[in-house]
Order: structure tokens, then sequence, then C-alpha cells
């Protein structure tokens, strides 16, 4: 709830903010072209005034006077009396050949030549005011020719006023805008401020070609929307105006009407948070004890303590949780119960077979031994035979008194693991019928590592013996790899056999889990996988695409609080050099 609340009040927020924004961009773009209107009204009817006042000049009798001296000092210094009764910002007199005779300026920088290259422009132009440019200064003239009579004329006469910032002003104030007179790409009239003139916003815009859609203007840290307005008409050089209005300036607003929606989106998410609270406290509390008495039974603690007071659906709910969690607990006791005696009984079974094949073979053959007329290699056999038979009974008593030891039964110490996986082969090749198969012993690097040597033989010797029974019996191979990545030592054992059968594949380190043995007792593997795990390591099988079956046991390596326990024992425990590689192979043959 309080996400959703503070959601809608963010959209809200959002959503006004934008609406207000459009309107205000809207209003500035209308006011920039109410500006440009404005201005274009004002600068027709600023155009006919002055027109109009040039004609009045020209047609002067004072002007007539001094356009028929014939020298060109002399109309000179008789204009520069007369100009400032003209109210001109320059004052140009051309004779009636089209030469500059006289030139008047307020502001130094515009010269005689610059006046004759745009009058000779201008005489040929149809426009009734023309742009003249020069010493940074932009004219706006007008040209009228002086007559002597009605026919016979004189010369010319040009007036002209400079676009500067007291006329930028005045257009500001009329048109309630920033506004900037460029000619070319240069600025000579503005009423922005010297450092937002230069700004690459501005630069642009004066550089750039007019443009009576409004658009976006970056000046400085400020933004704006201007529009163009081309002067000039089809001067080669173009005059432009540009109106800026000011967004941020009239966006200002906002920060009120932001902190206003601000405050009230506050309010609105203080006011769902504590109706989320009250919603919480009457409903969700009691749902969120129920889910974490459910979660508590995913973990098996069926005494969880739950609320079901109440008389709602939730507390009916818990109550028909709380029947549903004893049931279930009742059912576990009765199938854990039935699983242990099933468990007995199967152990029971396999047991009572395994001892009782073991000891009719002891019977049986402790009674041929009582035959008199036996030879000794008559005898000596059938007292192997009774020997296999107490070694199976006392193998199979030491699987299971295996199970009933803990991991703190172990007795590591730092001891060489080809050692022991010679000690396992050397069991197993007492076994007549696996004489025949070849077993080969690889490694490389330190081979000593920190574990129980007796119980590791015994799981080698399991592997071992499970390798050799699985290998066919010509032609059998059992390779034995010993590695050392890090402080872990891996050991692979390796068979040519045809593979772990697919009934027993997923349930190989099952107690009591056998196929295709006379004999198997079902636990040699699973006592592989405990003494492999009370070490902290893994067991692993796979079939290579080379037809090996692998079993891979990986042992940790020596732990931090043992390190200081060996250290007396690494002196004595037979090492292989540790900083040359070396590679042993050991084959075992008939011979």
């Amino acid at each position: 709830m309080i996400a959703i609340t503070a959601s809608l009040t963010a959209l809200s927020l959002l959503v006004v903010r934008h609406s207000v924004r459009e309107h205000v961009r809207e209003g500035i773009e209308q006011d920039l072209r109410n500006s440009v209107t404005t201005f274009q009204n004002f600068q027709r009817d600023r155009e006919v005034m002055l027109t109009h006042s040039a004609e009045l000049v020209a047609y002067l009798p004072i002007t007539r006077s001094i356009m028929t001296a014939p020298d060109p000092a002399t109309i000179q210094d008789a204009s520069r009396e007369v100009w400032p009764l003209m109210g001109s910002d320059l004052l140009v007199l051309a004779d009636r050949n089209g030469k500059v005779v006289a030139l008047h300026t307020k502001t130094p920088g515009f010269t005689r030549e610059m006046a004759q290259r745009y009058f000779e422009k201008s005489i040929n132009e149809e426009d009734s005011s023309h742009w003249w440019f020069g010493g940074h200064h932009l004219y706006q003239t007008f040209v009228q020719p002086v007559y002597f009579g009605t026919t016979e004329g004189l010369g010319f006469l040009v007036i002209g006023y400079e676009i500067d910032a007291r006329l930028a002003r005045e257009v500001s104030k009329v048109s309630a805008s920033q506004v900037a007179f460029s000619y070319g790409d240069e600025i000579v009239a503005t009423t922005l401020a010297a450092d937002q003139v230069e700004t690459p916003g501005v630069r642009a815009l004066a550089a750039s070609a007019s443009q009576a859609q409004p658009h976006d203007v970056q000046v400085g840290q400020e933004n704006f929307l201007a529009t163009s307005l081309d002067l000039s008409g089809h001067q080669e050089t173009p005059v432009r105006l540009s109106v800026l209005g000011s967004y941020d300036q009239a966006a200002k607003f906002l920060d009120n009407l932001n902190r206003l929606l601000l405050l009230l989106g506050l309010s609105a998410v203080l006011i769902g948070s504590g109706l989320v609270f009250f919603i919480s406290h009457t409903f969700t509390r009691p749902l969120a004890s129920l889910v974490d008495g459910v979660r508590a039974l995913e973990y098996g603690d069926y005494y969880h303590p739950l609320d079901s007071r109440g008389s709602d659906e939730v507390a009916e709910l818990t109550q028909a949780f709380d029947r549903m969690r004893a049931s279930l607990l009742k059912t576990q006791q009765a199938l854990l119960e039935a699983e242990q005696l099933a468990t007995i009984g199967r152990m029971a079974s396999s047991i009572t077979h395994d001892l009782r094949h073991a000891l009719a073979a002891v019977v049986a053959n402790s009674e041929f031994l009582c035959d008199g007329h036996l030879t000794s290699a008559q005898r000596e056999e059938l007292y192997q035979e009774v020997r296999s038979g107490v070694n199976q009974m006392t193998d199979l008593i030491d699987s299971l008194l295996e199970f009933a030891r803990t991991r703190e039964s172990l007795n590591p110490t730092y001891s060489n693991i080809v050692e022991t996986v010679e000690r396992a082969m050397q069991a197993v090749r007492l076994h007549p019928r696996h004489q025949g198969t070849s077993i080969e012993v690889h490694t490389s690097g330190q081979n000593s590592a920190w574990f129980d040597a007796r119980k590791l033989e015994r799981a080698l010797y399991n592997l071992l013996l499970n390798a050799c029974e699985a290998a066919p019996s010509n032609g059998g191979r059992v390779i034995v790899t010993v590695e050392r990545t890090g402080h872990a030592v891996t050991i692979a054992i390796a068979d040519n056999g045809p593979g772990i059968a697919e009934p027993i594949r997923e349930k190989l380190f099952h107690p009591f889990v056998s196929f295709g043995k006379e004999n198997g007792t079902g636990l040699g593997l699973t006592v592989v996988q405990k003494i492999v795990h009370d070490h902290g390591g893994e067991i692993l099988h796979e079939r290579t695409p080379e037809g090996l079956t692998v079993f891979r046991l990986t042992l940790p390596g020596k732990t931090q609080a043992s390190a200081h326990e060996a250290d007396d024992n690494v002196q004595r425990a037979p090492l292989l050099p540790a900083n040359k590689q070396t590679e042993t192979s050991i084959r075992h043959s008939d011979t």
C-alpha cells in the first residue's frame, strides 16, 4: 500500500508538472509570436515615418542649397551645421554622379569608402530602407534624391539610424522579451548581458538561419525559447532580430507549486502508511504468523508457536493448520518407526543370510577336517576355506561397526597416500581369482596428505576389489591415479569393466545394494562413502568415453587446526620432493 500510494503520488506530481510546463511553454511561444507580430507592425510604422522624414529633409531649401555647391569640401562643411537638426545617426550626401561628397556619423569607424560601397548597392535596390554596416555599427538607411525644382537632380540624401542598445531596449519593452540584432553572425545590439552574448547558444542563434517557429536555446545556465525574424529582405548579408523568452523565469512559479504538490504527496504517503499499519495489524500479522509456521514446518519444526485467537477466517485457517501439523507429526513418527523396523528387517535378513552361508562353509569344512585319511594338501585347502568363511564374517561385522563410529573416531596423520594405495593393492592381490588383473598406479608431485591411513586403506581396498571383480578375467585392467591440486588430493580408480548396472546406478551408495555378486553384502561402497565423508571429502563415479568406469575420491588438504599437530610428524613422513614433478608407474602381473 505504501508503494502504491507513493507511486500514485509521484505519478500525479509528474503529470501535473508536465502539464504545467507544457502550458508555460505554449504561453511563451504565443508571447514570442505576438512579440514578433508587434515588432513587425512597429517596424513598418517606423519605416514609413522615417521615409517621410527623409523625403522632408530632401525637399528642404537648405538641403538644396548645400547640394548646389560645386566643391565637396564646401558641401561637407555646410552640412555639418545642418546635420544635428535632422536627428539622425548617419548623414551621407552624394552628387548626381553617385559619388559621396559628405559623411557625418555620431560614432567613429564608418568611413567614406564604406558609405560609397553601400550607396552603390542601395541605389540599385528596390526596398525603401537599406542596411549599412561598418565599424561594428549597423544602420538602417533611407535614400532620397535631391531635386532642384521638379526635374533637375542635384544628388542624393541618405539618412541612417543606428541599431543600438537604446533601440534594443525599446523593442524589448514592446515585446516584453530579450532581443538581439545581428548582422550576419555578429551581434550588434542586444538586451542580454555581456557574458550571455558570448555563450555558444547565442552565437549559434545569430549564425543560423531565421526560424519563425520557437525553439530551445541554452544561454549559460538559463533556458530560453527563441524565434528569429529576417529584416534585410533580399540583401546579401542578412540582418536578423532574435526574440528570446526565458523559460526558467516563466517557470519559477512551478517551484512553489512543486513544493505544494510534494507536501500533498508526503501527506498522502503518511496517511497511506497509517492505513497500511492498521490493515497489517488487523489482517496481515496473523497471516505472517501462519506463514512463519509453514516455513518452520518445512524445516521440520512441528512445535512453532501459532496465534489462533479470534473468530475470523485467518484464525480458523490457523487452527486447521495446527491440527494438520499434529497429524503430520504422528504420521511421520509412525513412518519412522516403520522404516526403522523395515531397515532392521532388511539388515537382519542380509546378515543372517551372509552369516549362515559363511557358517555353513565353516561347519562343513570343519567336518571334513575330522577325516583322518586326508592328505596335507587337502587339509590345507579345507583350512583356507574355513579361514575365508571366518574372514567374511569378520569383514561383515567390521562393516556394521563402521556405521556406529562418528567422525571424531578418525586418527589422521601426515602420511604417504601411495604407500596406503600399495597396501590396499597387496590385500587385493591375496585373492587368487584377481591375480591375473593388471593394476597400475600413476602418481605425480607430492603424495603426502593428512588422513587416517587405516580407514582410507579399507576404503581403497573395497574400491579396488570391486574394480577387479568388474574387470574381465582376460585383459582386465585397473588404473589408480593419485594427483594433487593445491592442498586437495584426488584418487581415481578406473577399470575397463562393463560399468555399473542400470538398476543400481541411482542408489549405488545405499546400504545392502548389490548386483551380480554371489557373496556381496552391499555395504562396501556405503562404507567407502562414509569414510570419505568423515575426512571431509567427496566421492563421485563416472563413465569415460574410453569405456572406463572411474570412482574419484577427493580429500581436502590439511586444516589449519591440524597443521600444528602434524609438525613433528612431517620430519618423519616419507615425502617425495615437492619441487620436482615425478611420474611413477607400478605394474603387477602374474609373476
